[in-house]
């Protein structure tokens, strides 16, 4: 295991490298944020894609199906791919052409100040649930190729991205997102190869995927099933992740192009977890769900496609909490602190950039440390705040309809509804439903309020 550990330490090394040589051409917060918004076709296609693949396209999804099986709850990865090809066939351009820095940005030029920083303040706390379940899932992989705890784990985890986002950015995101797309393509590929073989053949695995299994969620209503995949769809369609790749794209049509290319690869790509989670019920039962792909790859493959394995999940891991911490940290700067724009003083601008993703990655470990697992924590991360905010990028881009005051109430509504079903409502509260509802009926009747009367919300 020595050897694993130090393979994977290698890996970190090699990335952070690349992050350190890319940083150098970072001179302003556009640079660090958008890569200064000269992304070409190959380079944000990849990216896209690498950024979407996180902890829970691999464990999350892996974990599912060997715990219930392939069932109407499966979400991974339809759902989160549905999520990338919508951006790029219906918003993908129009936020180019915005040329906002953050989709807070775009809620300042489109209702009011006051919008801006609250939407802000609900995005913030997403992109750190996003990041606190990569560090989660960065921890249980570490402790699979080492003796450490998930704890230990999870704090070096923590530590390592935090300095490998704080250095180089978006730009350097976006070259290792390159390189980690590969890693990852070629990590499962290998695993996908080693436990087929080990099973029989491509044949038997496929037998063993499909052996019939009593799912626990083969009940759930049609409401739960509604709930399940609106969550992730409806909640990640213009999650600020994926829309940082399009603005940072050099032409529109790149923007497009990149979503959609992003968004298949990624289907494809989720399909391998799914699949090896299935024949690992039948392969190893009686595991932890989180722990499957990691035993797979430790049971079935030597030393050397062990390493490779876990740097494809470190890949994905990786590629995902480098853009929600920027995220988070792009959002304080510019639409909390320096609300007018980004900062005359360009060296000034960038230490607050880089503070901000220390903080971001602090708070993320804090959540990762207490949580209950990945899954949990990217389905608040999805829920959370987001109905509002759909509503608001799609009235905001395709109509003139509605003003502050509808946005506001939009905000609130949305956030409360999902809120009081996520905590007080119960199981079959389906908050996300409940506030993607509320969220569109307040703004609706605050926008018709708003042709009634002059419009005195907002600053």
């Amino acid at each position: 295991m020595s050897w694993v550990f130090a393979g994977v330490l290698a890996y970190l090394l090699v990335q952070f490298a690349i992050g350190v040589f890319v940083s150098r051409k970072v001179a302003s917060q556009s640079d660090y944020y958008l890569a200064g918004r000269r992304l070409g076709p190959v380079l944000a296609g990849s990216s896209m894609f690498a950024t979407w693949f996180g902890a829970e396209s691999c464990v999350g999804a892996a974990g599912h199906v060997y715990e219930s099986g392939f069932d109407r709850m499966t979400v991974e990865p339809f759902a989160y791919g549905a999520c990338l090809l919508l951006l790029g066939v219906f918003f993908a351009i129009p936020l180019w052409k915005s040329g906002a820095t953050t989709l807070a940005d775009l809620f300042a030029q489109r209702y009011s100040g006051s919008v801006s920083r609250i939407a802000a303040v609900l995005l913030i706390p997403t992109s750190i649930l996003w990041a606190a379940a990569q560090i989660r899932a960065f921890g249980q992989v570490l402790a699979s190729a080492s003796t450490l705890s998930v704890e230990w784990g999870m704090g070096i985890a923590a530590l390592i991205v935090i300095l490998y986002t704080g250095v180089g950015g978006l730009l350097a995101d976006v070259v290792t997102d390159f390189v980690q797309a590969i890693c990852l393509l070629v990590g499962l590929a290998v695993v996908l190869f080693g436990v087929c073989t080990t099973v029989g053949g491509a044949d038997r695995a496929w037998e063993l995927a499909w052996v019939p299994r009593t799912a626990p969620s083969a009940a759930a209503s049609w409401t739960e099933v509604l709930e399940a995949w609106a969550i992730p769809i409806c909640g990640s369609v213009v999650a600020q992740e994926a829309v940082s790749r399009s603005l940072a794209c050099r032409a529109p049509s790149v923007a497009r192009g990149a979503a959609l290319s992003g968004g298949i690869l990624y289907l494809f790509a989720g399909s391998i977890p799914v699949f090896l989670g299935l024949v690992g019920a039948h392969a190893i039962p009686g595991l932890d769900s989180g722990q499957i792909l990691p035993r797979l790859a430790q049971e079935h493959l030597g030393t050397f496609g062990f390493i490779l394995f876990s740097g494809a999940l470190i890949s994905a891991i990786l590629s995902t909490v480098d853009s929600t911490l920027l995220v988070s940290s792009s959002l304080i700067a510019r639409n909390l602190l320096f609300t007018s724009g980004e900062p005359s003083d360009a060296k000034k601008g960038l230490l607050v950039a880089r503070a901000g993703v220390v903080g971001s990655g602090a708070a993320a470990w804090g959540l990762a440390h207490y949580s209950e697992g990945v899954s949990d924590l990217v389905e608040q991360a999805s829920g959370f705040g987001s109905a509002g905010i759909l509503v608001l990028v799609a009235f905001g881009l395709f109509s003139q309809f509605g003003g502050p005051l509808a946005a506001l109430a939009s905000l609130t509504v949305g956030s409360a509804l999902w809120g009081w079903g996520r905590y007080f409502g119960g199981e079959t509260s389906h908050p996300y439903l409940w506030s993607l509802a509320g969220a569109f009926g307040a703004f609706v009747l605050a926008g018709l309020l708003e042709r009634r009367q002059p419009r005195a919300v907002g600053t």
